[in-house]
């Protein structure tokens, strides 16, 4: 079966006048048709420039110098603008993080949905307008005929974000990338959205990439889960996997650093020292390793690749079959943390 989306070996620069700067490094993932992806990470850790990436809005200066988009099996990084933009809208629908960005304040929420069908489909005006009630009937707007005569000031800040989804859900996309589509809403109201993108995506049979640094929003909403770390891939496997069994040191100190409802209440939270590298200023080797409590000597002149285990796949040394072995108490350390330790193991045997 065809993915969705591929990305393959991306790497996304920012010139500058002091250098050119590495966004993104050497990222790849697959969505499955009708999958919800989660991408997550601290803030500067790549995410929503990978978004604006596919999506082929990156900021200038930015830009692709590597690797490939595929939407469907067609690579979509090369493509002019003009034949971008009707990729945009109707293939991938988009979702960002304030809503108030995404909608016209001096357009009425009816002509706004009316314009994004008109663009993608051929259909007549009354088509179109009736499409545009029914949208917003399906993302749960209450009176949807007479609030499409609304500017979206009218709204709530939880209703607007289900008109940028009804937006972005407008043409029947193959794919929908949410961009932190709930941080400036309340709690009770991000449940709200995350259950309707994730119920109206699933009927439509649509993909998501939902972009976040909210680890409880993917465990709730996304069938897999990618963690980037300055820019590259951490660990990527199922949630369950992911976030029960982390086997990258990262990932691990992610999920250490969230209260835990059945833990001692005394307990103080863990937390990863020091903070996401500056872009010009990435360590060599492993970028993560001034950071990580597991490193070795290898960690620091070798950039790991994305080993497999029994879980997930995850970027560290720890788990090289053919590598050379950490520390004895390194390894015993990284193995009371759950990590598969197979540095210095014969090749396809665990630790």
């Amino acid at each position: 079966m065809t993915a969705t989306l591929s990305v393959r070996n991306l790497r996304v620069e920012i010139p500058t006048r002091h250098g050119v700067l590495t966004a993104i490094d050497d990222l790849s993932f697959d969505i499955a048709p009708g999958e919800v992806l989660g991408v997550v990470g601290e803030s500067g850790a790549g995410k929503s420039i990978t978004g604006s990436a596919i999506i082929g809005l990156l900021d200038p200066p930015g830009r692709i110098a590597g690797g490939e988009i595929l939407l469907g099996g067609e690579r979509i990084d090369n493509l002019a603008p003009p034949a971008m933009r009707r990729v945009r809208g109707k293939r991938i629908g988009m979702i960002f993080q304030d809503p108030l960005t995404s909608l016209n304040p001096l357009y009425r929420v009816g002509d706004q949905l009316t314009q994004t069908i008109l663009t993608h489909e051929k259909m007549t005006a009354r088509a179109a307008l009736d499409k545009a009630e029914r949208l917003l009937v399906e993302v749960g707007i209450p009176a949807a005929g007479a609030r499409l005569s609304s500017y979206p000031h009218q709204f709530s800040g939880g209703m607007r974000q289900r008109v940028v989804i009804a937006l972005a859900l407008a043409a029947d996309p193959e794919l929908v990338v949410a961009d932190e589509p709930t941080t400036a809403l309340d709690v009770s109201v991000q449940a709200q959205v995350i259950s309707l993108l994730k119920r109206l995506c699933k009927d439509r049979g649509a993909s998501v990439m939902l972009i976040t640094h909210d680890m409880g929003v993917i465990a709730e909403t996304a069938d897999r889960v990618c963690v980037l770390y300055a820019g590259r891939l951490a660990e990527i496997g199922k949630v369950r996997d992911v976030v029960k069994h982390p086997q990258h040191p990262y990932t691990h100190g992610l999920m250490t650093a969230i209260p835990s409802l059945k833990g001692d209440p005394d307990a103080r939270l863990e937390q990863i020292p020091g903070s996401m590298p500056r872009l010009g200023a990435i360590p060599e080797g492993c970028a993560f390793n001034p950071r990580c409590g597991f490193r070795f000597e290898r960690c620091r002149a070798e950039r790991p690749a994305a080993y497999p285990t029994s879980r997930s796949e995850a970027s560290c040394f720890l788990l090289d079959a053919a590598g050379a072995a950490p520390p004895p108490e390194t390894a015993a350390a990284a193995r009371a943390a759950g990590i598969e330790v197979r540095a210095g193991a014969p090749t396809g045997a665990d630790a």
